[in-house]
C-alpha cells in the first residue's frame, strides 16, 4: 500500500481572475513538484466529476442548483466579494469532490494507506446555502457523506489546520454528533468564527484559536493538548485533513508564523492518530496556501510524510 495522489487539470482551469490569490498557479506548482525523481512510485488518479446528488445530500439542492446555473458562458462573475467563478468553474468544482470521494475510495477499500486531493476551488469556507471565502462546494463535508453512504461508516472527524477556521465545515457537522470538527486558525480572523464556545451538538466541534505570531511551540501546545486528545475521544473511523498551508510565516493573508517542518510534525501526529484509531486511514484535502513557494514546499513535505511516516 502506498500514498495515492488525485487531480485533474481541469481544476487549473477555474479561473479567478487577475491578482487573485487563490489562482491556478496553486496548482500548477504543486504538480510541478510532484515530477520529481523521488515520486516517480507516487501512485495517481485524476479526479472524476462528482454526482451532483452527493453534492445536493450535503448542501442545500436549491444552492448547487443556483451555482451551476450561475457558472458563465465567458468572462468572470462573483458569487461574493472574494469568491469567483468562470466559464470552467462548475466542472473544477465537481472534480473537487470528485477527487475527495475518489480518495475516500482508495483509502478504505485498502487500496492505499492515505491520499492527498490537490484540486480547487477549495471547500472549507462553504456554508450549506452559501459559497464564500473562495470556496463554491464543501469537499470535506461530501468525503464524509461518501464514506457513510457507500461504506456505511458512522464517526468521521475532520482536522482544519488552515490558518482561516473552516466555517462551512463547522456549519455542516454542527448538529451531527457523529461528525467531529477539529480546527486550529488564527484568531480573530476572517470568516469570523471559529470562537473556542462554539462546542456543536453534542461537544462534536473543537476550535482552538491561535494569536497572530504564534509559531511551532503554540502549535505543539494546541495539538499536545487539544487536538489530539480531542480527536481520539472521539473515536474516528476515518480521519479527513484540511490542509491549509496559509499558517506559513510567508504567506500574505494570514499572521501565523509555522515553519514548514511544522506541516510535518501535524502530519505525523495525524498518522499517528490514524493508525491508533482508524486502521491509519486519512484522506487530506488542499485548503489554502497563497505564497507559491512555500506552498510548493509545504505540499511537498506534507505528501513525503504521509508517503514515509
Amino acid at each position: 500500500m502506498a500514498t495515492l495522489f488525485v487531480t485533474h487539470h481541469d481544476c487549473i482551469e477555474h479561473d479567478t481572475g487577475p491578482g487573485h490569490p487563490e489562482s491556478s498557479d496553486r496548482l500548477r506548482v504543486i504538480q510541478r513538484v510532484f515530477e520529481a525523481e523521488e515520486f516517480m512510485f507516487l501512485h495517481r488518479e485524476e479526479a472524476p466529476l462528482a454526482d451532483i446528488d452527493l453534492i445536493k445530500a450535503v448542501h442545500d439542492p436549491a444552492y448547487v442548483d443556483k451555482v451551476m446555473a450561475s457558472i458563465p458562458e465567458t468572462g468572470i462573475k462573483a458569487l461574493d466579494g472574494d469568491t469567483y467563478i468562470s466559464p470552467k468553474s462548475g466542472k473544477a468544482a465537481l472534480r473537487a469532490a470528485g477527487g475527495a470521494c475518489v480518495a475516500v475510495d482508495a483509502v478504505i477499500d485498502g487500496h492505499e494507506s492515505n491520499a492527498f486531493v490537490a484540486t480547487r476551488p477549495p471547500g472549507h469556507h462553504a456554508e450549506y446555502d452559501r459559497a464564500m471565502g473562495f470556496c463554491l462546494f464543501n469537499n470535506a463535508a461530501i468525503a464524509a457523506h461518501h464514506a457513510r453512504k457507500q461504506y456505511g461508516l458512522k464517526r468521521i472527524a475532520v482536522m482544519d489546520f488552515d490558518v482561516h477556521h473552516g466555517n462551512g465545515t463547522q456549519d455542516l457537522f454542527f448538529n451531527d454528533p457523529d461528525l467531529f470538527y477539529c480546527s486550529t486558525h488564527q484568531w480573530p480572523l476572517y470568516p469570523g468564527t471559529g470562537a473556542e464556545t462554539e462546542r456543536g451538538c453534542a461537544n462534536n466541534i473543537l476550535n482552538v484559536g491561535l494569536p497572530a505570531g504564534a509559531g511551532t511551540t503554540e502549535l505543539q501546545a494546541a495539538f499536545n493538548e487539544t487536538v489530539l486528545p480531542g480527536i481520539s475521544a472521539f473515536k474516528p473511523e476515518l480521519l479527513i485533513i484540511s490542509a491549509g498551508f496559509d499558517g506559513h510565516k510567508n504567506d500574505p493573508l494570514a499572521g501565523l508564523c509555522f515553519e514548514t517542518s511544522d506541516f510535518v510534525w501535524m502530519t505525523r501526529q495525524l498518522m499517528a492518530l490514524a493508525d491508533r484509531e482508524c486502521q491509519g486511514r486519512v484522506v487530506s484535502l488542499l485548503e489554502g496556501g497563497y505564497d507559491l513557494p512555500s506552498l510548493a514546499e509545504s505540499v511537498l513535505q506534507h505528501v513525503r510524510t504521509l508517503m514515509t511516516g
